[in-house]
């Protein structure tokens, strides 16, 4: 996620990383075990059969799992932390989910055969931030629940949303940068990369400065209002993404890099013909969009208040994903608009049958199986198998599809159940191979 509407991002620190010989040691035993693991054939295997679905010639469905509840996976402290520098703590946490996903609940992942350091990128960001009450029942988890209090009420107050001005602090890129090579030269080779697929999203910022219950009403009764806040938003991203092309630091998507709310972005159209190896554009990547507060708006109010400002971002990619939680089985042909759409969410709450017949081949469906058969008090292997059976035998011959297991706010401690269920998701999915 390039924003977070939590908290104001923080400046990139130029400064030299200095470990200790066991913090070395460690991140460097770490890395040679994925090296290993990131020399298997099996990764370009799965590299083109993503590169099939993303083309619209699958073999079969593919299968990720991502947005997983870290803080109740480990299990013989596969990833209990054992550096002390912070800045070897990051690149520990990352190694150890790698690694550990890899071990227990792979599915089609792939893993890279270079390390990453992303480039120093700083952005202002939209000028304001959600006021909010917070309540969780597990202090140890990212997902909580908000209440949000409201500070967009009238025209005014569309100028606290801001113009973004983006920074790239080469030096701190740099330190960095050396300071991996110095960890895991020999082992593994490092790379610079900068910014991939960016998550555009307006409305789902609007709705935490506006309220949501507050910014349905207005789409009625204020309509004025809501199209300047939208187009201001449009305005923002805009002018971001200048930026980040004026001062090169695009990176290409179509690989191992996740795409919009789905699976990976290997794809034989992208980057396309007009390609400067040294100098990446919107172009050359993928972009996406949703809406995931409009479930329940009309397809005329999806593309009047939603697609229609949007498409002024999405024209500007090669290919588009749009969608996250909101169905959009009703919606179809307002996303037909969208000339270089490529990839729509399947999220649970749609009419199967419905969505199938609409969208049959000519778009890859990214189906999200509920992530709340494992808050249950009781684990169901057969209803998780039934559940993906049922999506891809309605689906079968007639769409592409991916399967995608996100949002895992819980497994209620018993992680076992998600490596069950990646097993299950493979299983079904050779099932449905073409």
């Amino acid at each position: 996620m390039l924003h977070d509407p939590s908290h104001r991002p923080s400046l990139p620190v130029a400064e030299e990383v200095r470990l200790s010989p066991n913090d070395k040691d460690i991140l460097r035993r770490l890395a040679g075990e994925l090296a290993e693991v990131a020399a298997l054939p099996v990764h370009n295997e799965k590299a083109q059969l993503w590169q099939k679905l993303n083309d619209r010639q699958s073999e079969r469905p593919m299968v990720w799992i991502n947005e997983i509840c870290w803080h109740e996976m480990d299990v013989n402290g596969e990833l209990k932390l054992q550096t002390v520098h912070p800045w070897a703590q990051e690149q520990e946490r990352e190694l150890r989910r790698t690694l550990y996903q890899w071990r227990h609940l792979p599915g089609d992942m792939i893993v890279s055969d270079f390390l990453t350091c992303p480039l120093a990128i700083h952005s202002t960001d939209f000028g304001i931030i959600e006021n909010v009450d917070i309540a969780t029942t597990d202090p140890a988890a990212d997902v909580v629940s908000r209440h949000f209090h409201i500070q967009i009420r009238d025209l005014p107050d569309l100028q606290k949303i801001k113009m973004p001005v983006v920074t790239h602090n080469e030096l701190a890129t740099e330190l960095y940068y050396q300071a991996m090579c110095g960890v895991y030269g020999g082992i593994m080779p490092v790379k610079k990369l900068g910014q991939t697929h960016i998550w555009y999203t307006p409305w789902d910022y609007l709705i935490r400065w506006w309220g949501v219950e507050e910014a349905m009403i207005d789409l009625v009764e204020r309509p004025e209002l809501v199209h300047a806040a939208v187009e201001r938003m449009v305005d923002a991203w805009m002018i971001e993404l200048d930026q980040f092309v004026e001062q090169n630091l695009l990176a290409l998507d179509c690989s191992n890099t996740r795409i919009g709310s789905g699976g990976y972005g290997y794809t034989r159209a992208l980057p396309g013909p007009e390609i400067d190896p040294g100098y990446v554009r919107p172009h050359n990547m993928w972009g996406c969009s949703n809406a995931q507060i409009f479930s329940d708006v009309s397809p005329e109010m999806h593309w009047e208040f939603a697609v229609k400002h949007d498409l002024r971002w999405l024209d500007r990619w090669g290919m588009v994903y749009y969608g996250c939680c909101e169905p959009l089985d009703r919606k179809i042909e307002v996303l037909r608009r969208i000339p270089n759409l490529r990839k729509i969410s399947a999220s649970y709450w749609n009419n199967v049958d419905r969505l199938a017949d609409q969208v049959g081949g000519d778009y890859i469906l990214s189906y999200k199986p509920t992530p709340a058969i494992f808050a249950r008090d009781f684990w169901d292997p057969d209803g998780a198998q039934q559940e993906l059976r049922n999506f891809l035998t309605r689906t079968a011959g007639q769409c592409h599809v991916e399967l995608i297991m996100k949002d895992i706010s819980t497994v209620r401690y018993g992680p076992k159940k998600l490596w069950e269920w990646a097993q299950i998701a493979m299983e079904v999915a050779e099932e449905f191979a073409r």
